[in-house]
């Protein structure tokens, strides 16, 4: 096996073992049971994946935060709560999870412009894909998930206060800890 092969065998045992780190994390850590119709606070479950984005970089820090989220639409009951058409299942799947766990491998990206302070790159980078990650909820919650919305409430302001509700909590844990995994751990690719 030439030394390209090598690389690319070890970055793909790399990522595989994070994902699945990833999702013990999710599963082991929830600090209070998931919403109703999806989502929940855990500790620091997508930490796994912004470390594979900042190691090997965005391509690879895509391609397996997708991959989780799309193991992860194929796990979920969360689709038991979707209305039966095809858009809305697609839209769930797509937003919910392919897309907005997608984000999580553009972390370094955003990390990148902190060179000479890789605390601040991991801070900013972590806060901004987590941002993006509630854009893509938030999104779904006006356009799928608005019909849970209380009488009353407008949908943007239920979508907001409902996804708001565990990814305020969850950005903050994530950069919390990848903030102190960054002190003690190399986060660059060893080659």
């Amino acid at each position: 096996m030439s030394k390209v092969q090598m690389s690319k065998l070890r970055k793909l045992t790399e990522c595989a073992i994070l994902i699945a780190f990833t999702f013990v994390l999710h599963w082991v850590s929830q600090i209070i049971p998931g919403m109703p119709q999806g989502g929940s606070v855990t500790m620091a479950s997508l930490v796994p994946l912004l470390v594979i984005s900042y190691r090997h970089g965005f391509k690879w820090g895509i391609f397996s935060a997708t991959a989780f989220g799309i193991l992860r639409a194929m796990l979920s009951n969360n689709f038991a709560w979707v209305p039966a058409t095809f858009w809305h299942f697609a839209g769930v799947a797509l937003l919910d999870y392919i897309i907005a766990f997608g984000v999580i491998g553009l972390a370094d990206i955003f990390r990148k412009p902190f060179k000479n302070n890789k605390f601040t790159g991991y801070a900013f980078s972590t806060i901004v894909v987590m941002f993006l990650r509630f854009l893509c909820h938030f999104v779904s919650g006006i356009v799928i998930w608005g019909t849970w919305a209380p009488e009353g409430t407008p949908v943007w302001l239920y979508s907001l206060t409902y996804n708001g509700a565990y990814m305020l909590p969850e950005a903050a844990i994530a950069t919390v800890v990848i903030l102190l995994l960054g002190k003690t751990l190399n986060f660059e690719e060893i080659k």
